[in-house]
């Protein structure tokens, strides 16, 4: 009856912390299109490498990491002692690492700074949400 009543708490647990990330990966996403959508109505070009990036991709790319996230969140849940607090560590410092091709990317000035400000928008929205769903 233990290992019944542990494997159903488990279980919920790691249903509240997809549940989590998956609401989060969506706001992320409508986010990060949000805020390419007014940049790009402020006269901040999307140009990349001379290749417009379009307002949508921003969305789908924010969701391809945040899930990579999410999934990285439930490993953790199962193999850190302290999963939250590995959680957080390993996002900001992959949050950090992700603003170095903005910097480095061919694009003007206003373009990278919109492209971290997209990264630090999904960040700041995925990264407490899954953290709140694991254990500290």
């Amino acid at each position: 009856m233990t290992t019944t009543a542990q494997t159903t708490r488990t279980t919920t647990a790691f249903g509240a912390l997809i549940g989590a990330g998956v609401l989060a990966t969506v706001a992320a996403s409508a986010a990060t299109m949000a805020v390419a959508a007014v940049g790009s109505a402020a006269g901040i070009s999307l140009d990349v490498s001379g290749a417009p990036i379009p307002v949508t991709g921003f969305g789908v790319l924010t969701a391809v990491f945040s899930s990579v996230g999410v999934l990285l969140a439930v490993l953790l849940a199962r193999i850190a002692r302290r999963p939250q607090r590995a959680f957080v560590r390993t996002t900001v410092v992959l949050t950090v690492l992700s603003l170095v091709p903005d910097v480095l990317v061919e694009a003007g000035t206003a373009t990278r700074a919109l492209l971290m400000l997209s990264h630090l928008v999904a960040a700041v929205i995925v990264i407490p949400a899954v953290a709140r769903r694991l254990a500290a």
